[in-house]
């Protein structure tokens, strides 16, 4: 099984507030939450692997059934050290596995290809209507700094907090809440963006409107049905 387990069905590019969120619909839009990966920059962990290995070998250590990478990825962001991680991996899945962990580890500047277009305009013409702009991501901490030496969309934003520094992680609700405390804002008058259907849900348990991502026109499109004051597409 390729990408994260547990990922629930979900349309992209709509607004989502269900259950404890369900009251926060309707009401203006104050800030916006935004998570990291493959919204606001790039990563594509198969770039780091296409130097030293085959499309198979891959396609296979993306595969969670096989490797267990995005098991090792969740227990990184949480807080595990990357040696332990690797250790766990080694024993659950084989030396194979956790030697090419290792290799991602080592390389893992080249899985960060780029700003998401159109992120950097929407950042600045969210704060130029007045509304606050925020970052929360699942990360490991060891690794956090390269993206933020390659990426400087991210040191643009109002604040943030990664799962890896904190040892709590998307999509568990105690994360969300430490968001809301942390930069200060309401649930109800806050919307997070992520790529993941399961932050979505963790992100309305924690009474925060959500929009699984795909498109920056829709997402655009999006905000300003619902009140945000920024320019529309043309």
């Amino acid at each position: 099984m390729k990408g994260w387990p547990g990922e629930p069905q979900m349309e992209y590019d709509v607004l989502v507030g269900e259950g404890n969120a369900a009251g926060a619909m309707g009401k203006p839009i104050e800030n916006v939450i935004f998570d990291f990966g493959n919204v606001l920059i790039y990563w594509k962990p198969e770039m780091v692997l296409l130097p030293r290995y085959s499309q198979q070998t891959i396609d296979a250590f993306l595969d969670n059934d096989v490797s267990g990478f995005y098991d090792a990825n969740d227990m990184m962001d949480g807080g595990t050290d990357p040696d332990e991680a690797i250790a766990w991996m080694r024993t659950t899945h084989g030396d194979k596995w956790a030697d090419i962990l290792r290799y991602y580890i080592d390389n893992f500047r080249d899985s960060l290809t780029g700003i998401v277009p159109g992120a950097r305009v929407l950042i600045n013409d969210l704060k130029a209507a007045g509304l606050g702009v925020w970052g929360l991501s699942n990360w490991e901490a060891e690794l956090f700094h390269v993206a933020e030496e390659q990426c400087d969309i991210i040191r643009e934003l109002d604040g943030k907090l990664v799962s890896g520094f904190v040892k709590m992680r998307k999509p568990h609700r105690d994360i969300y809440e430490k968001a809301l405390e942390e930069f200060g804002i309401s649930a109800e008058g806050s919307v997070f963006i992520d790529d993941k259907a399961m932050n979505i849900v963790g992100a309305n348990e924690a009474g925060i409107r959500g929009v699984r991502f795909s498109d920056p026109r829709k997402l655009r499109a999006l905000l300003i049905a619902n009140g945000v004051n920024i320019p529309a597409v043309q």
